[in-house]
């Protein structure tokens, strides 16, 4: 049987924490910030946990059992 490869972008996008969760970046931080008030770029700039409705397909592309 092969091995299962974990997928190379999602690797390079979350991270998994000691309890388990998986982290994740805000979208809309990388260009046109000159138009975003500062309150709004703070808030982007924290991570996230990924979503429980969206744990199953990252949990699959991380190989995570």
């Amino acid at each position: 049987m092969p091995k299962v490869k974990t997928n190379s972008g999602a690797k390079k996008r979350f991270l998994l924490t000691g309890t388990g969760k998986i982290k994740r970046k805000h979208a809309y931080k990388r260009h046109i910030l000159t138009k975003k008030t500062k309150k709004q770029k703070l808030n982007l700039t924290h991570d996230a946990i990924v979503a429980s409705c969206d744990l199953k397909e990252v949990r699959d592309l991380l190989n995570l059992r």
